[in-house]
């Protein structure tokens, strides 16, 4: 390191040459990387071009009050959220920081000292003054800085969408689990109680020596097996709530009594108009705080590359210094300096080059790890939608199926009571009822989480202010 230092007499002439001399270095170029985009997304062919529908609060679309509070309560007290809002705070005030770098800083001071020596009487002395020193930015290294904390709180404030985004829709899957569980229990139930009226048939029956003992024995193993999903549902209508609990900031049981009460398994409109892809990265919260992090990157690259040149540094000082108090107010105690210096690496055998192309490293993965956020957010999307068509068409051939296993359920236990067929029948009907009806249930609960899991994939809805502006890499799609 070597420095030299300018004295008052020398410094305005010295400062020119110095400024004259030496033009910033510009920071490398942050636009985001180029993903190709497609025009459409392949797994959904509208008719018509539609205006894209709005996700703000998307969940309301289920026109259920109670996933609507517990979403809400969800998104004010969970750990996630208030974890990522204190990195927030923490990332907006690096960025007063690294501004307030850019301002002199000023100091002051003041002392009192009695001292002897030797024979001489005790003498006394007062100082007080001010101090001041400022580091002009030449080469652009303090603003590089600046712009480092400015993309990492952007992309505080995107992580924190990202994780209301997740938690919403956590919260959504998890009722709509449990609604679903509800109504599996209710089939389960009605369909044992069918099965043990059944029973008594065959029990009676066989007390006529209509049937053997092997008819009885066949309806009471029916009757168990459908009697012991019973408690496997009840267990995870348990755990789904415990899990809403812990999810809106509360203990496992807190939520026993408000959630016990059967509701049905809510069901968003079906009007959804998708916008198209690159609509769709604007408003994804993870894909904007990857794009923030490519820009801190290249900041920081910026950074490195100014750490090369020398700094300099302007300081001064203006004190007052006497013997007494009163002596303080005379002019002739009047005292100050100022200096300037710059200092700079003469020799480091390549270390300051050598972390510029660290931090240009470090820029390329970060640029990377972009793509494969634009593509995985992508690929949500894609899967979501055919999730969701498939479980629409699935869940029209299901009902019909239900239907009809219900009319030979019907049928069969009739024409058993009345001896026309033998029990048989009557279990492979009664079997079929069940497991249709219970996949009416799943597949309905499937389509709804489709949904979340859509609303997701397109961003949740997340629109802050600071990022209305176009990013760079979606503006030519």
């Amino acid at each position: 390191m070597i420095s030299f230092f300018l004295h008052r007499p020398l410094l305005p002439a010295a400062l020119v040459l110095l400024l004259a001399g030496c033009a910033a270095v510009a920071p490398p170029a942050t636009g985001v990387l180029d993903v190709a985009l497609p025009p459409a997304w392949s797994a959904a062919a509208p008719p018509e071009p539609l205006a894209a529908t709005s996700l703000v609060q998307w969940w309301q679309r289920f026109d259920d009050p109670q996933l609507t509070a517990l979403v809400a309560q969800a998104l004010q007290a969970h750990t996630s959220v208030r974890t990522a809002q204190a990195a927030l705070q923490q990332a907006r005030a690096q960025v007063d920081v690294q501004n307030a770098g850019l301002a002199p800083l000023v100091g002051v001071s003041a002392s009192a000292q009695r001292g002897k020596s030797g024979g001489a009487g005790a003498s006394n002395s007062f100082q007080a003054g001010f101090d001041a020193s400022w580091e002009p930015d030449v080469f652009g290294g303090q603003r590089s800085a600046i712009a480092v904390s400015q993309a990492d709180a952007r992309a505080a404030q995107a992580n924190l969408g990202a994780v209301q985004v997740s938690l919403a829709a956590e919260v959504a899957l998890n009722y709509i689990t449990l609604r679903s569980l509800q109504e599996r229990l209710a089939i389960a139930g009605n369909n044992l109680a069918s099965q043990q009226e059944t029973l008594q048939i065959s029990q009676w029956r066989l007390q006529a020596g209509l049937v053997t003992s092997l008819v009885t024995e066949q309806a009471r193993a029916a009757t168990a097996q459908t009697a012991v999903q019973i408690p496997a549902l009840q267990a995870s209508m348990a755990q789904s709530r415990h899990a809403l609990a812990v999810l809106t900031g509360q203990a496992p049981g807190a939520l026993e009594a408000s959630l016990v009460a059967v509701q049905p398994v809510p069901q968003p409109a079906d009007t959804l108009a998708l916008a198209m892809p690159a609509d769709t990265l604007r408003q994804r919260p993870d894909v904007l705080a990857a794009e923030q992090r490519v820009s801190a990157a290249w900041a920081r690259v910026a950074q490195a590359d100014a750490a090369r040149y020398p700094d300099f540094r302007l300081s001064g000082s203006l004190g007052l210094r006497a013997l007494t108090l009163g002596a303080l107010s005379n002019g002739a105690s009047v005292a100050n300096s100022l200096l300037a210096s710059f200092s700079g690496v003469l020799f480091d055998a390549g270390a300051a080059r050598a972390q510029v192309r660290v931090q240009e490293a470090s820029a390329e993965q970060v640029r990377l790890n972009y793509q494969a956020t634009v593509l995985t957010a992508l690929t949500e999307v894609e899967d979501a939608l055919v999730a969701l068509r498939g479980d629409r068409e699935r869940l029209v051939q299901l009902r019909i199926a239900a239907e009809a296993a219900g009319n030979a359920a019907l049928l069969a236990n009739d024409r058993y009571t009345s001896g026309l067929i033998d029990f048989q029948t009557v279990l492979e009907t009664q079997r079929t009822l069940l497991a249709t009806q219970d996949s009416v249930a799943s597949t309905a609960a499937s389509l709804s989480a489709d949904h979340v899991r859509l609303y997701k994939a397109l961003g949740g809805g997340w629109q802050p202010e600071e990022f209305l502006s176009v990013p760079a890499a979606l503006q030519a799609h």
